[in-house]
């Protein structure tokens, strides 16, 4: 009876493929019903799909309609991974079921997974052996049990070498995180004001997801952001710094494929987010790390309380990792500049080097870049606001951007007049006098993603005021840019309708019909 279980195990067979042009969410293939039970393969079994020396793990699902005996239904994404079009023909082998569902099931029952366990879980996750239901569990676990601090220490460390890790043998490197929620590109200012210092920074940074820029976007305005590691190393080891997308590179690989389970329901078990974040400065090496918390309306943390936790919690997951975190509290009720989208932001943040530009923006990149300068040994505590002010007044930061812009291959000569601003215009005037109570970021990003920001990126918002501003009727409040006229149309429409999300949703139908 072992033996035939043994010989079941091990068959192969080969299969011609039918290829479906369809998105399937997951590698997932469908194979003959009939045929798959013979084959002791049933509704759930992962099977290795094998052509030439390429293969990939997939989840099975059964039918008889769709493919025949002696075919495979292949959808886009595992095509896409083994290069299969319409008649290929692949073999197909068994493979044991994960151990790592044993460990889940462990989660979910409550139970604290030791540092193994954790390493399985992401090797399989790295492997395509588990499904998006098993992963779906395995996350909801976690933000139903909850983490203890060994347990995210094991998942920082094992989602950090799920890819490539940089090393550049260089000290100190420092890096800089915000927990967002709040427009402004302190991190483009910030940089060079550390690199100038002679300190290493291997930025990497998003793409927007639901803002209306992500630094990634508006670094683009000035060079390319979609690098190699190799490349990244030999920039930061030439300028001292570098920001770049880290979406472009093999960097803490697990936490992207952890974010996708993660963004449908919006979940963010606190262990995950803080092993997501801390991975990925792991992985550049990172020794001294601050972290921007804007707390307040409109940004992610508006409980001053819920902030102070998790900063401890940063901070203590940090020593145990070998970084050395601050957490900077900052005021998030209020966006951080005058630009909203690409373009306008990267405006200010090249006026705010050449000592001009919005007086937040610097002042914010000031603060945080002070704060590394005196967790590094640079200067005295209490001393690092004014060092970091010392080298934009002298020109060091902005020639230190400059040298960047070149080293990733844009125009390191670029001057205000040169980024492009969308050439169509609409001013939103005050429509009566007083003074501004609140400034809302969500609302700002909305309409300037109406506008077509960030994949326009010439597109968004200029605010001509602040909180606390007065202003009287007539007053232009801000202005939207676009880079055709029925965007602006679109983003005036957004406008007029309260910026809400839902109209704006019901904008989108009005316009596709």
């Amino acid at each position: 009876m072992n033996k035939k279980v043994d010989i079941l195990n091990l068959r192969e067979w080969t299969v011609k493929v039918r290829y479906f042009d369809i998105i399937a969410g997951g590698l997932i293939v469908v194979l003959n019903e009939k045929e798959a039970n013979m084959n002791g393969v049933y509704p759930n079994f992962r099977v290795k799909l094998v052509k030439g020396k390429q293969s990939v793990v997939a989840s099975v699902d059964l039918g008889e309609k769709f493919v025949s005996p002696g075919e495979i239904g292949v959808f886009k994404e595992v095509a896409d991974a083994l290069g299969l079009k319409d008649g290929d023909k692949v073999k197909i082998e068994h493979i044991p079921r994960p151990p790592s569902l044993d460990y889940i099931k462990k989660k979910m029952d409550g139970k604290t997974l030791k540092q193994n366990e954790i390493n399985q879980i992401i090797d399989d996750l790295m492997a395509n052996r588990l499904s998006q239901a098993e992963l779906a569990a395995f996350i909801t676990s976690v933000y139903i049990r909850t983490l203890n601090d060994d347990e995210i220490v094991y998942l920082t460390d094992a989602v950090a070498h799920s890819g490539e890790i940089l090393d550049l043998g260089k000290s100190p490197v420092v890096d800089k995180h915000s927990i967002g929620g709040v427009n402004g590109r302190v991190t483009m200012v910030l940089v060079p004001i550390l690199a100038a210092a002679g300190l290493w920074v291997p930025k990497t940074s998003s793409r927007s997801i639901t803002s209306a820029a992500g630094t990634a976007d508006s670094m683009e305005v000035f060079a390319p952001v979609d690098i190699n590691i190799d490349e990244l190393k030999k920039i930061v080891l030439k300028t001292h710094g570098a920001i770049v997308w880290g979406g472009g590179m093999n960097l803490a690989s697990a936490d992207d494929k952890l974010i996708k389970i993660r963004h449908p329901f919006s979940l963010d078990p606190k262990g995950v987010l803080l092993a997501s974040i801390l991975a990925k400065k792991k992985s550049v090496g990172s020794q001294y790390v601050i972290i921007d918390m804007p707390v307040g309306r409109g940004a992610k943390i508006q409980d001053i309380k819920v902030a102070k936790d998790l900063a401890r919690d940063f901070i203590n997951i940090g020593s145990r990792l070998d970084m050395k975190i601050e957490v900077a509290i900052t005021d998030g009720s209020d966006p951080i500049g005058n630009g909203v989208g690409p373009a306008l932001e990267a405006v200010d943040v090249l006026k705010v080097l050449s000592g001009e530009g919005p007086r937040d923006l610097r002042e914010k990149s000031c603060l945080l870049a002070g704060k590394v300068f005196e967790m590094t040994g640079k200067v005295k505590v209490g001393k690092g606001f004014d060092m970091a002010q010392k080298y934009i007044d002298s020109g060091k930061a902005l020639s230190k951007f400059r040298e960047i812009i070149d080293a990733q291959g844009g125009n390191g000569n670029v001057k205000v007049e040169d980024v492009s601003i969308g050439p169509y215009k609409y001013e939103v005037l005050a429509g009566r006098s007083g003074r501004v109570s609140h400034v809302d970021n969500k609302i700002l990003s909305h309409l300037a993603r109406a506008a077509g920001a960030p994949i326009d990126k010439s597109a968004g918002l200029y605010l001509h005021c602040e909180k606390g501003d007065k202003v009287h009727k007539g007053d232009v409040l801000f202005e939207i840019y676009a880079e055709s006229e029925g965007k602006l149309d679109y983003a005036i429409k957004a406008y007029e309708n309260g910026l809400d999300p839902i109209e704006l949703q019901k904008i989108v139908l009005d316009t596709i019909r």
